[in-house]
């Protein structure tokens, strides 16, 4: 694979570019009721904790910057600290108090900023050391019929949900978050139970196909030998999930700009709502170290044409792999934004090591870095790079209607600089959002489509052939970049599919939702394919201003020859009441 050397080039030079921007930057937050009277990037040099991915704070200020504010919001690179969210609004302050044809964006500006109000406040005493029990929740979910839950071949009744444990009957999690910040210095805890029942699973034969027919991951001297592994492929019997697990847990230190962390924390690095293709809460968070510029970057001369910067990298082991097992990973990705409208961003991952291949070494991470050969001849040598893909997104609020509709695109490829390099080798998740309907203010509609059967993978006599081998998979590293068996993308190998949202604003952090998902795998993967169809209606509706419930039910048909004949179908009903205690201020 061809490979690019100037994202790590641009995180070892952005501490010595910070300084530059300390011309057009301020050293606390606006008060609530500072108006900036032209273009200002604001800075602090206290630490902030993350707004986890769940939270409603995303779709509404992505709702926000649909209607035309919040312009130093990188969609593509998430989540935010709370700080930068506070820095966010602020940029929008003054055209949302002048605006006064546009009540859903300021009924959205001001119920976010009552959430980070206090950390504004606490921002302004420097070294002021707080804590705060973020919320308390159990969810009860029953599912009736047989549910899929295997990404990586047959599909997902359940997507984007961290890779949580569930099958047929009752099951719960239940859990509480808490964060302190202190200085620079910030810490975040969030864990849960976690209850899900035994279930049959996968049949010898269909594990057996799948290990050694469909991913080629259980050879011993050229004799297939699979071994179960839930975590991969659910095979059976499955035993009952009974424990409790970290969600997210880091310790993070604030420098110039930067957050600098250890631990478990999200990431969603793609602009779609449901789905990110390079990675995603779809599976479960890894421990990793990571290196965030958490707020804008100008760098002098080269911002007059690319608008400012965001960039991030984290390096961390993945789990539930067996060919070979505990491989490691390491992401970067670059953002920036030539105009307020326009954001486009690259991303690269490289999967390398893994017990019996190439150690982890700084000699070996280099190596993924900076080579620019095919690495087929060096496959299993402390000279191999690893599993690279690649990764181009943009989100675009159209000219003419720019506080009406944004397009967005998040591509995929492997073995590839870059899906703009080989489009038709890439994979495609393509979303439009429209932030308000005319003459129905409160309501707005998104639709999606994905797509990773790529156009140009056939034999040399123009066939198409199984590309289960060639998106998500590689020859070392078979199970591709799966966290403990789930992919970054429900759509998954050589599929096709689409969602689509209806919802309804009650209130910034109320509303009523119905979406549609589709997903369809070739049958040139898996005999048959595989085909899933997905109806649900939600309701988030507050108790005051405390307490949280959320209720939803999806209707799943399904068919997977492969597994099961004839048609399919499962129903989910799932309830979730969450507790936020008063912030103290």
């Amino acid at each position: 694979m061809k490979s690019s050397v100037f994202l790590p080039a641009v995180l070892l030079c952005s501490a010595f570019l910070s300084a530059a921007e300390a011309q057009v930057t301020t050293q606390q937050p606006f008060p609530p009721g500072y108006k900036p009277a032209a273009e200002t990037i604001t800075t602090s040099s206290q630490g902030s904790t993350y707004v986890p991915m769940d939270s409603w704070i995303y779709p509404a200020l992505d709702r926000l910057h649909s209607l035309g504010y919040v312009d130093s919001a990188f969609l593509g690179i998430r989540p935010w600290t709370r700080l930068s969210i506070a820095h966010m609004l602020e940029e929008s302050a003054d055209r949302i108090d002048t605006d006064q044809n546009n009540d859903e964006a300021r009924s959205l500006y001001l119920g976010v900023l009552r959430e980070v109000q206090p950390d504004i406040d606490n921002a302004t005493e420097l070294n002021h050391p707080s804590g705060q029990l973020e919320s308390v929740y159990t969810q009860m979910r029953g599912i009736s019929g047989t549910p899929l839950r295997d990404s990586f071949h047959l599909g997902q009744t359940i997507i984007n949900d961290y890779g949580r444990p569930y099958e047929s009957g009752f099951n719960n999690y239940s859990g509480f978050s808490a964060r302190a910040e202190a200085g620079r210095f910030t810490l975040y805890y969030r864990g849960e139970y976690q209850y899900a029942p035994s279930a049959t699973g996968y049949s010898p034969t269909l594990y057996t196909f799948l290990s050694c027919t469909v991913d080629f991951i259980a050879y011993t001297a050229g004799v297939c030998t699979p071994t179960p592994n839930q975590a991969t492929i659910p095979g059976g019997p499955i035993a009952t999930t009974n424990n409790a697990r970290l969600m997210e847990g880091n310790l993070s230190y604030h420098l110039l700009g930067h957050e600098v962390s250890f631990g478990k924390s999200d990431h969603w690095l793609g602009p779609d709502q449901g789905a990110s293709m390079l990675w995603s809460n779809n599976e479960q968070d890894i421990y990793h170290f990571q290196i965030d510029r958490v707020e804008p970057l100008r760098i002098p001369g080269v911002s007059r044409v690319t608008g400012p910067f965001r960039y991030e990298f984290f390096i961390g082991s993945l789990k539930g792999h067996t060919s070979p097992n505990d491989p490691w990973v390491h992401v970067e990705k670059i953002s920036m934004k030539p105009t307020k409208d326009l954001e486009f961003g690259f991303s690269r991952m490289v999967l390398w090591g893994g017990k019996g291949f190439e150690p982890i070494t700084l000699h070996t991470f280099l190596r993924s870095f900076f080579s620019l050969t095919s690495g087929a001849s060096e496959t299993g040598t402390r000279n191999d790079p690893g599993a690279r893909f690649s990764s181009f997104d943009f989100d675009w609020r159209l000219p003419y209607l720019q506080k009406w509709l944004t397009l967005y695109t998040d591509s995929f490829a492997h073995d590839e600089v870059n899906p703009i390099d080989a489009p038709r080798r890439a994979a495609y998740h393509v979303g439009l959002y429209l932030s308000r309907v005319p003459g129905l203010q409160h309501l707005d509609v998104r639709v999606e489509g994905a797509n990773t059967e790529p156009a140009s993978h056939s034999t040399a006599g123009g066939q198409p052939i199984n590309s289960g081998q060639f998106f998500y998979y590689q020859v070392v590293q078979r199970q591709g970049p799966t966290n403990e068996g789930f992919l970054p993308d429900w759509v998954g190998r050589q599929g096709k599919g689409g969602q689509g949202w209806l919802t309804y604003h009650l209130s910034a952090n109320e509303d009523i939702q119905f979406m549609y998902r589709n997903a369809k795998a070739s049958a040139l993967f898996l005999p048959g394919g595989t085909t899933q169809n997905d109806f649900e209606g939600s309701v988030v509706k507050r108790i005051g201003k405390d307490i949280e419930v959320k209720g939803w039910v999806q209707y799943e048909g399904w068919k997977a020859p492969v597994y099961m004949t004839g048609a399919q179908s499962d129903t989910t009903a799932a309830g979730q009441i969450t507790w936020y205690p008063p912030q103290k201020d």
